[in-house]
């Protein structure tokens, strides 16, 4: 379904995105992620956001994050910030909310279409305020795992609801033993 001349962005929220792929027992190929998009408009931008924790010396999210770098990605990091959880046991705060809604809206007057990847419920304002400025809205996510990683009030918000098992079949990692487009999101499991 190409839509010429729809200039859009997709803004992927990966330390949401990655566990709603897996709940669904996929790993996304990111390669054909963008093949997938730049089918449906001109793509603008492809931002991917995520949080590294800094003490880890080989950091299993790093080759996936060099191969989007590489690749026609925007990677944005930033590092874990670390508290105690009051019981002693050491935590991390893994948002990247403020970066992606800067970034989007520095970039909404330039575009026809943003798709958000990210379930998020805190994106709602976002949404809310693209469509004002008249950008079109389309939101990735899933209803389908147990329990949804979509939050009611942001897939109700967006103007599309694209539910990731309708993506599946297009953008899904070809299983182990075949040659493999791009990195795993596998590589960032333990990182989320």
């Amino acid at each position: 379904m190409p839509r010429d001349g729809t200039k859009l962005a997709l803004f992927i929220d990966g330390t949401n995105t990655h566990p709603a792929a897996r709940a669904l027992g996929f790993d996304i190929d990111y390669k054909r992620l963008l093949t997938e998009f730049r089918s449906r408009g001109t793509l603008v931008r492809a931002f991917y956001y995520t949080v590294v924790i800094e003490d880890q010396e080989s950091s299993p999210v790093r080759p996936l994050l060099d191969w989007l770098d590489y690749n026609g990605f925007t990677v944005v990091t930033k590092p874990a910030k670390e508290f105690d959880d009051g019981e002693g046991r050491r935590r991390f705060k893994r948002s990247m909310g403020i970066e992606l809604v800067v970034d989007a809206m520095d970039l909404a007057r330039q575009l026809d279409e943003i798709v958000l990847f990210s379930g998020d419920g805190d994106f709602r304002a976002l949404v809310q305020a693209l469509k004002c400025q008249g950008v079109r809205v389309t939101v990735v996510s899933t209803m389908a795992s147990q329990p949804p990683m979509i939050a009611d009030e942001l897939r109700r918000q967006a103007d599309v609801f694209i539910d990731l098992t309708e993506l599946q079949l297009k953008i899904r990692r070809e299983e182990p033993g075949r040659t493999s487009r791009s990195p795993s999101a596998e590589l960032i499991g333990h990182s989320h």
